[in-house]
This record gives C-alpha cells, structure tokens and sequence, in this order.
C-alpha cells in the first residue's frame, strides 16, 4: 500500500510545523511520497515565500537590485534548516537563484523556487530521495499539462525509489523552462504522483480537517463533511469552496484513488474523504452549500422563442464573440436569462447586446446587476422530495427574494440566484433548514 501525502504552505511555514509533519509522515510506513508547498505565513502579518518571491523578481524586471529581498527569503529557510538542526546548507542554491535572475529566467522559475528549496529540506529531514519535477512533469509550448508523457516519465522514474520528495507547483516546457500551475498548484502535483505510483490514497494536508457543509466565515462553527464524491467537490470547488484546488481532482478521479483532506494540526481528525461513488449516505440531504456573488443576469424575451430553431445559439453567439463565458442558462417559454460574470461583462455590456439584436431580435433585453449565484449540493438530494420546496421556504422566511433557480438534470445540485446584499443571509438560512433543524 502506497499513500501520497502533500503538504500546503501553513503546514510547512516553520521549524516547528516542518517537525509535526514529519511526525505524521513517520507515523504511517505507507506514507511514502511526499509533495510539499512553499512555506507560508507563519502568522496574520507575515507574508509567504511565493508572494516574496514574485516581489523579488519584480525588482529584476525593473533592473532594479534584488539581493536584500533575496536574502530574507533565504532568511527564511534558514530558520528552517537550523531549528530543524538539519546539516545543510542553500548557500549555493542561492547563488544559483542569484545568476538565474540576472539571465532573467522568468516569473515561473521565480516563482517555483519557493517549492523546490522546501523540497531540498524536507528531503534531506526524512532522509527521502529528491526527484525534481523539472525533470519529470511537462508542459507543452502552449503552457498546457501534458497528461500522459508526465505519468509515463514520472512512473518510470518513481519506480525506482522506495521513498521521495517531489516539490509540487511546477514542471517544464518544451524549451527547458519552469513553467508552473495556477496557484495553489501543489495539489495538482500531489495527485499526478498519485496517479503514477499507484497509490492507494492521495492524502492532502492543510490547515483545515475538512470539507465543511459551508464556509465558516458566514455560518459559524459549519459541520464537517465525512465523505464527498468528485461530482459534488467539482461542483462547490467551482462555486467558491476552496480547499483543494479544483483541477487536483481530474488525475486521481480518473485512477480511481481516494483524497483525504487531513488537518496537519489535528492529525488525529479524520478529515474528509473525496471518493468516486459511496453506498454511505450523506449526514444531511445536503452534502455542502458554496457561492459567488458579482453576476449579471441578461434577461432576453422574444414571443414565439420556443418556435425559432437556433434561437439559444444566436444569443450565446454575441458572448462568444466577445469573449465572455456564461454560468448560467434558465430559459422559458418566451424567454431566456444568461448569467455572466459582472467584472468581465461591464466593459462589453453594449457591444454584447448590440450582437444579441443583430444575431436574435429580440423584442427586449434587460440586465439585473449585483447578483450572486448559490449552489446547494448533494447526491441525497435525488432521493429525497421536497428539497427545492425547503430551500423556498427558508429563504422566504429570511426575507430572500429568489431571482432564479436551476436544477441539473443529475438532481445533484440546486443553483439559486440572489441580490448580493442577500448572499450571506441565504446561505445562513439554506444551512439552518437542512442542518441545525435535523440537530
């Protein structure tokens, strides 16, 4: 049995967390492929090594001198290295760092050191080989992850260690530079190396013991989630949950390995497991509550629209043509809502409509700003009735007015829209119905 374990920013931001997650990682022999983070902060006013590295790269874009913010980063890891009591050194990669970003290597590379120091540490503290991504994980010219050339090179070469360290948020690109993932793109290393040694279970340790039914900072003290299938996670990850990043999912879904999201300070909760399919059945009707506010609703209305073959296609071809995404489709008889990001929709607005009466005629569009969009989630949903009646009748008694709902055909998920000023309220009142009544 193989588990990959991976550790975010927090859980690496000190000696004394360095020390914890070593503990946990000896704590279970299986335990036996490890993908750390950069260190983050160690408290409310300190700043990541990231953030610090980004800055001082900055510094190298505008020929300015680099090396005082370089030393405190390397500050940093030193008080790593020496509370750990550890006999090394970053003299040289430093020196290194230093040379690369006078030939002005790239943001990327910068911003990847923070990952690959880390990883020299924490190989060295668990005695684990270091295997470098920059060797293993690649990207095309285009900057897009190439899948299957990563998992047959890093299976290879994974094979032929019993225990490693592989710094997780970067790979290289087809002329040999850095190239990173998004932020928050160790969790997507960390499920590729799942995938290519086969795990067992893909364990991903943070700050939190969790999936919570909804975010803490709107419901206080919210119910952790036990078990939560892909399909639920990818749809709460896209409405603003944000525990695990929501692309770390695609690798280890398709093997079939399980995540555990694990508390490095609560080693001993038993966190949330992110599963394929499950018999066990959710807590509550609901497996989690997520949203977003700041969308636009375009409301378009035409008689006759559910005649006109092609009708949905010419309105979503005026966002397309300027490049806008849409969230949402709610659609009558007579009419047809699309939902938009309000930031990326507001400079465009009138070129977008302006395409809607050319490609559509409608007899009208209108917009509603200000809006947030809600997605109430989970798989006891499709066995349970009255699920939509409830969310209604909460919101109704909180004084929400609905401005739209829209129901997957999968019956996994419920999206309501809102006023933004009623955001938090809803989420409150969908929570108390279906969580704090059946306590």
């Amino acid at each position: 049995m193989i588990k990959v374990v991976k550790f975010g920013g927090s859980s690496l931001a000190s000696a004394e967390q360095f020390a914890k997650v070593g503990n946990i990682i000896r704590a279970d022999k299986e335990r036996k492929f490890v993908v750390p983070s950069a260190p983050g902060k160690r408290n409310s006013k300190d700043t990541k090594v990231t953030d610090m590295l980004y800055a001082c790269y900055a510094l190298v874009e505008q020929e300015e001198d680099f090396k005082v913010q370089l030393n405190k980063i390397k500050d940093r890891y030193d008080s790593i290295i020496n509370g750990l009591h550890l006999k090394m050194s970053l003299e040289e990669e430093f020196r290194k760092i230093a040379a690369d970003f006078k030939e002005k290597a790239g943001i990327d590379y910068a911003a990847s050191r923070g990952e690959y120091l880390n990883g020299l540490i924490m190989a060295n503290y668990l005695g684990f080989e270091f295997v470098d991504p920059a060797e293993t994980i690649f990207f095309d010219e285009k900057g897009e992850f190439l899948a299957e050339k990563t998992n047959e090179v890093l299976s290879k070469r994974l094979a032929e260690v019993e225990c490693a360290v592989i710094p997780g948020f970067y790979g290289v690109g087809p002329d040999g530079r850095i190239k990173t993932f998004s932020r928050g793109g160790s969790d997507i290393t960390g499920s590729i190396v799942a995938k290519a040694v086969r795990a067992s279970a893909y364990e991903n340790w943070t700050d939190v013991s969790g999936f919570l039914v909804a975010d803490p900072r709107i419901v206080e003290n919210p119910r952790p989630i036990k078990t939560i299938t892909y399909k639920e996670l990818r749809e709460l990850s896209y409405m603003g949950a944000s525990v695990l990043h929501e692309e770390a999912v695609f690798p280890v879904r398709r093997a079939g390995i399980p995540i555990n999201i694990r508390n490095t300070n609560a080693p001993e909760d038993v966190g949330t497991w992110i599963v394929e399919s499950t018999c066990h059945q959710p807590e509550f009707t609901i497996t989690g509550i997520a949203g977003k506010k700041g969308f636009v609703s375009v409301n378009i209305e035409k008689d006759r629209m559910n005649t006109e073959v092609g009708f949905g296609r010419k309105v979503l071809s005026a966002f397309e043509d300027y490049g806008i995404s849409f969230e949402h489709v709610p659609s009558g008889i007579d009419t047809m809502t699309v939902f938009v990001h309000q930031p990326e929709f507001e400079g465009k607005e009138q070129s977008v409509i302006s395409a809607i009466h050319r490609y559509a005629q409608p007899d009208s569009v209108e917009l509603e700003a200000d809006l947030a969009l809600i997605a109430v989630v989970g798989r006891g949903m499709k066995s349970t009735r009255g699920t939509a009646g409830r969310i209604f009748s909460a919101l109704a008694h909180a004084n929400v007015n609905v401005k739209m709902i829209d129901q997957g055909s999968s019956e996994l998920n419920i999206i309501i829209g809102v006023c933004n000023d009623d955001f938090e309220k809803a989420i409150k009142a969908i929570y108390d119905i279906f969580v704090m009544t059946r306590l």
